[in-house]
């Protein structure tokens, strides 16, 4: 089978690329050049380019680079940008894994005659009567399903995930076995286009204009402090936000820039017992699931899942079946089989 491998110079996709090899595949490698700015870090970095390159050398096959910067800042940096000046809290590497490499990447795979695309993914594909699904990775420490909760099955029926069985040891002792330069490389934490050491504070600030905002306790309506950008108030957030007068901790509940507010409020104040998705980004594997499915729901890449009930009244929500802590809009939410809790069923947007 001809493999076009995703290759990001990481251990993980080194790996998938010499497993593959090591199967018979005809294997191509492909490195995504995304981003040229100032930051140049993260998973599309000079650095990771050039290790791709060398460990598809040392695999023997073919290595080729694929700039998408264009698409990467219209699809992944301007929304996230966009979504902060007006106090959402977007995700921009889930964006980038359903608007580049699963999209713009497959649609390129199969205009150059692959059979089949492949990622280093912590996460696994079922194939079950015909169907296909998404399914968590062995190592529930590096699960990466959560960031492929928006996949179909034409996408699901084309892609091979190599490492999704093996827990990340094994996938080092793997690389070493190969002979990978990659084996010992740490994993990238950042996001690709923020220098990590100015933040997002900084990467903000010279796109869009920061809005100072009072922030006011929710039970009691008293303002209690100020913030310099409301925007960089996430809900659910806890660090630094002041506390209550006791001491007890206090979180973000809401985030108002148009009218310059913050509230916060002790945990009990800002607990959420239903959560509003946005109607155009849900998307299903399969068919849209019926209103009162039983689903657990997942909403951080590494976070509890949540038992929930689907609604749709006219527009797309969950029940929970307990109170968590609020939710910011702008977040995926990913839908998991509640009799078979491995399995993603879909993935939507918090809505505003």
């Amino acid at each position: 089978m001809k493999v076009l491998v995703a290759m990001s110079g990481g251990v993980d996709s080194s790996v998938a690329a010499g497993l593959l090899v090591e199967q018979g595949h005809e294997v191509v490698g492909a490195t995504l050049k995304l981003w040229g700015g100032v930051a140049d870090s993260g998973c599309c970095s000079v650095g990771d380019v050039d290790d791709a390159r060398r460990v598809a050398q040392t695999l023997g096959v073919d290595h080729h680079v694929f700039n998408y910067s264009a698409e990467f800042e219209r699809h992944v940096v301007a929304p996230f940008v966009e979504g902060h000046r007006v106090g959402t809290s977007p995700n921009p590497c889930i964006e980038c894994n359903r608007h580049i490499k699963f999209d713009l990447l497959f649609d390129r795979a199969r205009r150059l005659g692959f059979d089949a695309v492949a990622t280093g993914h912590h996460a696994q594909v079922l194939e079950r009567d015909g169907d296909h699904f998404l399914v968590r990775g062995a190592d529930d420490a590096k699960d990466q399903s959560y960031v492929l909760g928006y996949l179909r099955e034409d996408q699901l029926a084309t892609l091979l995930l190599p490492i999704g069985a093996l827990h990340k040891s094994e996938v080092r002792a793997e690389a070493e076995r190969l002979g990978l330069r990659t084996w010992d490389k740490l994993d990238s934490q950042d996001v690709c286009f923020i220098e990590a050491s100015r933040g997002r504070a900084s990467f903000l600030r010279q796109r869009i204009a920061l809005t100072p905002a009072k922030v006011v306790d929710r039970a009691s309506g008293e303002v209690v402090a100020t913030s310099e950008a409301a925007q960089l108030m996430t809900v659910g957030q806890r660090r630094g936000v002041p506390p209550a007068a006791d001491g007890e901790r206090r979180y973000v509940a809401s985030v108002d820039v148009a009218a310059q507010r913050v509230e916060i409020g002790r945990l009990e104040d800002v607990m959420i017992t239903a959560i509003t998705i946005d109607g155009p980004s849900m998307t299903f594997a399969h068919e849209p699931l019926p209103a009162g499915t039983r689903v657990l729901a997942q909403w951080s890449a590494h976070g509890r899942a949540t038992a929930a009930t689907l609604r749709h009244d006219g527009v797309w929500s969950l029940a929970l079946d307990g109170p968590v802590r609020p939710v910011a809009a702008g977040q995926t939410v990913v839908l998991y089989r509640a009799s078979e809790p491995s399995i993603v069923e879909g993935a939507g947007i918090v809505a505003s």
